[in-house]
């Protein structure tokens, strides 16, 4: 088709549609006269959806510029949150869908049911309606539901009587940077090797495991470094009676050791500062000591009150000091740790999954009294009857005892991270389920909203599987922070199980991603993912899939991106290996090797897999870079096995 009749049929001038063209992913140059019949119907397609947006922008800018000019004297006020469907919005205002629909109409704006209205749309039709909409405050919403629910767990632990006593387990939080050395810490003292299990050496879920000294429990709480958990660690702090700030002696404080910091000092927990890695050879002790009181947490040995203690993970120097410096602090909380064993007993979740054979499962931190199999429990908005107990080592138990961490089994539905478990008798248990609303379970993998169908090209459209609730709630925070103004983020659906098949035909539907959180993925999902040509990434480390949503989002911005060569390694040692990393020695045989790059893995004329390169080391000292003939160790993530004589092709990613 010729170029300027194209342009007559969709009334523009050629000029202007030549212009257009490059914005809406067509590369057609200036001097070309003619564009094949099939691109140009894909170019009236694209262009009508250009128009389209930017018709519905100009209506959605004259309805703001309405909004900012018109008063509302109102005084019957409705708080929103900044995005609600119009079936939501109808609910609020008490009225049917159609007539909220018919409104929006009125306003120029086409919506479905099912459809997201921003602010703005909304608190017009407040408006039209009689209202005056107030946007939601969702720091201030979460802070009041914490602030509510501490202190309805305040008020429960008053009710404890005296002469039911005993002096329970303290509940210690362990907090610090990534990679500082928390999980391997609790590694020695359980003597257990739940750090070499987890994906990359980094702890994702929080864990609650118990230890004997001197004859006495403690009960520890291991929570994530990566900063997209900021949410659990506040939960770890919320529950624990101590905590262990963890500082490695060779890399200082650090952002979550600040965080960790400020959650310790908000919940006003008596701590130690454990100054790990004191086994290596460039540790400064004293260095961390200096940056701590630059945060005015004075070390005793400087005149101040915190405990500073130096401990080496690795060897297990001055671990069972520690051990004694926690026994000694919780002396001194004596009063808080006595507890009534005889009370009905009350808990907090610190975190939820769906179990394949179980239903909804809980681990739940235990502050008084005793629960027993066969209890009757409310939690949250949910309820049941135990049906079993496990401990921390999965084993079956018969009764939980106060500080104890256990797994619940036997609630309805999926309790909330930080719900407060309450055991009930049997009448007050009845009341209280005619009135909690109950969901089925498997309520958490449906979909979010019914997918419409979307045709904005500046959005993406996401479905995430994960493992655990926390694990899903970070994703889903850490994915928030990804949306740019050119490109909203959508999830469309999100649950709790493997990636299945009808996944992967509702992507398919919506034109979305499916990213996989510790999930995997059946292979059933697999065919069809080929077969559809459905994208799915799974990963067991968080960034690992925030890098690749980076790059959707790029290119749904519509940016081109070029490869640039950097260099290549040649493989001459592999030092270990697990699920997602590697550790690798080799020569730069062409060019350089940068820290932080992205990877292609060669074995004679074939490509085996794609990676980056997360940390590298020449003559052991860390290094950002090393050039040709130079030799190196790297810190290389994928899913594949590198081999002796592999080439490591090193590549960066620039916009054309």
């Amino acid at each position: 088709m010729n170029i300027s009749e194209l342009a007559r049929k969709l009334k523009v001038t050629t000029q202007e549609l030549k212009e257009k063209l490059p914005e809406l992913g067509f590369d057609i140059g200036l001097r070309a006269i003619q564009i094949p019949d099939e691109q140009a119907a894909r170019v009236v397609q694209a262009w009508q959806e250009y128009k389209n947006q930017e018709e519905k922008k100009k209506k959605f800018g004259e309805i703001q510029e309405r909004l900012a000019k018109k008063e509302v004297i109102s005084d019957k006020i409705l708080i929103l949150p900044s995005i609600i469907t119009v079936h939501d919005l109808a609910k609020k205002l008490n009225f049917s869908v159609a007539k909220v629909i018919q409104q929006l109409m009125n306003n120029g704006v086409l919506a479905t049911i099912n459809d997201n209205l921003d602010f703005e749309i909304a608190a017009i039709l407040l408006e039209q309606f009689g209202y005056k909409a107030q946007k939601e405050n969702v720091e201030e919403k979460e802070k009041k539901e914490e602030t509510i629910l501490k202190e309805k767990l305040q008020n429960l632990l008053a009710q404890d009587k005296k002469d039911g006593s005993t002096l329970r387990a303290p509940i210690v939080v362990v907090m610090g940077h990534i990679d500082h050395g928390k999980t391997s810490l609790l590694d020695y003292i359980r003597q257990t090797q739940i750090a070499a299990k987890e994906a990359g050496a980094i702890t994702q879920h929080i864990g609650a495991y118990e230890v004997i000294k001197k004859n006495r429990k403690i009960t520890f709480i291991d929570t994530p470094g990566h900063e997209a958990f900021k949410v659990m660690r506040g939960r770890g702090g919320q529950v624990a009676d101590l905590a262990i700030l963890v500082v490695a002696a060779d890399d200082g404080v650090q952002e979550q050791t600040v965080e960790s910091l400020k959650i310790i000092q908000k919940e006003s927990l008596p701590f130690i500062v454990a100054i790990n890695k004191i086994d290596k050879p460039d540790a400064n002790p004293e260095k961390i000591k200096k940056q701590l009181a630059e945060l005015n947490v004075t070390p005793e040995d400087w005149g101040g009150k915190t405990i500073c203690h130096p401990v080496s993970a690795k060897t297990g120097q001055g671990v069972d000091e520690l051990l004694d410096l926690i026994l000694i602090l919780a002396d001194l909380e004596k009063e808080k740790l006595t507890v009534d064993q005889k009370r009905p007993a009350v808990g907090t979740i610190i975190e939820a999954h769906l179990d394949k054979g179980k239903g909804p499962a809980a681990t739940a931190i235990i502050h008084t009294g005793i629960l027993r199999v066969g209890d009757s429990v409310v939690v949250g908005e949910s309820f049941g009857k135990i049906r079993a107990l496990n401990d921390w080592r999965n084993k079956e138990v018969r009764e939980a005892l106060p500080g104890m961490p256990v797994e619940i089994i036997g609630v309805k539905n999926m309790p909330k991270v930080g719900d407060i478990l309450e055991v009930k008798d049997e009448k007050e248990f009845n009341d209280l389920k005619k009135k909690t609303k109950t969901k089925k379970y498997f309520k958490i993998s449906e979909k979010i909203t019914k997918e419409e169908e979307e045709k904005e090209k500046n959005t993406l459209k996401l479905i995430l599987k994960a493992d655990v609730l926390g694990s899903l709630e970070a994703l889903i925070e850490a994915i928030q922070k990804l949306e740019t103004p050119e490109v909203k983020i959508k999830i469309i659906k999100k649950g709790l199980s493997m990636i299945n098949e009808i996944d992967v035909v509702e992507a398919e539907k919506s034109a979305a991603i499916i990213i996989g959180f510790n999930a995997e993925q059946n292979n059933e999902a697999k065919k069809s993912a080929l077969e559809k040509g459905v994208k799915i990434f799974v990963s067991k480390i968080i960034y690992d899939l925030l890098d690749k949503i980076k790059e959707e989002v790029k290119i749904t911005r519509g940016e081109k991106i070029k490869e640039v060569f950097v260099g290549r390694l040649k493989i001459l040692a592999t030092f270990r290996r697990l699920s997602d990393f590697s550790i690798i020695g080799g020569r730069v045989i062409e060019g350089k090797i940068t820290n932080r790059s992205k990877t292609r893995v060669w074995r004679e004329k074939n490509i085996v897999g794609e990676g980056f390169i997360s940390g590298m080391q020449v003559n052991k000292k860390e290094v950002d870079e090393a050039r040709e003939n130079e030799e190196c160790g790297v810190k290389y993530r994928g899913s594949e096995e590198i081999k002796v004589g592999d080439i490591l092709e090193v590549y960066k990613e620039e916009k054309s």
